[in-house]
């Protein structure tokens, strides 16, 4: 049995290693729609802009969140892409993929977006359900 005082230890470490690496995300300045080459620009369902690297589009987990985008706003035919999630959740995916998520966790993490999108409102489900549930996968 893991003693209580250890766990805490842990998850105060675990929160300044995640509060470091969201510091380290950048967020241009300017508003414009365009980004820089070898990247390109998403909205959260909070309004939350962010500027991913093209390369992070192999990753599954952004090909799922951007066919749940389309499924549930459509393809943009002058606006930006809006991903059915919060931007909390969107800094969590991003640190995973910066930090080469293993396998298993990538796997829950997919099955957590999916039984999301079986509710009926899976972009409030994927903001605030499923950050938790994937929270505690990885751990």
């Amino acid at each position: 049995m893991i003693n209580p005082k250890r766990l805490i230890a842990m998850a105060k470490k675990w929160q300044r290693i995640a509060a470091n690496k969201r510091k380290r995300i950048s967020y241009p300045k300017a508003e414009s729609s365009v980004a820089n080459k070898g990247h390109f620009v998403v909205y959260t369902t909070d309004n939350k802009r962010f500027v991913v690297p093209l390369e992070y589009l192999s990753q599954n987990v952004f090909r799922e969140l951007l066919r749940m985008s389309e499924e549930e706003f459509g393809l943009p035919s002058n606006g930006p892409i809006t991903l059915p999630c919060d931007g909390v959740f969107m800094e969590y995916v991003i640190s995973l993929v910066q930090w080469r998520m293993p396998v298993d966790l990538e796997k829950a993490l997919l099955t957590s977006m999916a039984t999301c999108h079986s509710s009926t409102s899976y972009s409030l489900a994927l903001g605030q359900f499923c950050q938790q549930q994937t929270l505690i996968y990885g751990f």
